[in-house]
C-alpha cells in the first residue's frame, strides 16, 4: 500500500511524516518498527501542457530509487 509523503527537515536530520489517516488505517503506534521503500520523484516542467487536467508534475526517477 503506497503512501506518498514529503521529506521534511527535523533538526539536522530529515524525516518522513506519515499522514494521520494512514497511521489509523495501518494501526501504527509510537515505537513500531516499519520497513519502507524510497521512490524518488523528479519534477516535470509541464507548464501549460495539461491546462484544466488533473496532473501531478512529478514522475518516478528509477535511477534514484532506494530500497531500505
Amino acid at each position: 500500500m503506497p503512501i506518498e509523503a514529503e521529506l521534511k527537515a527535523w533538526g539536522h536530520s530529515l524525516g518522513v511524516i506519515i499522514p494521520a489517516e494512514e497511521v489509523k488505517k495501518l494501526k501504527l503506534k509510537r515505537g513500531d518498527r516499519i520497513k519502507f521503500e524510497v521512490i524518488r520523484k523528479k519534477k516535470v516542467n509541464g507548464f501549460g501542457m495539461f491546462k484544466g487536467e488533473k496532473f501531478e508534475p512529478f514522475e518516478r526517477d528509477p535511477d534514484r530509487d532506494i530500497s531500505i
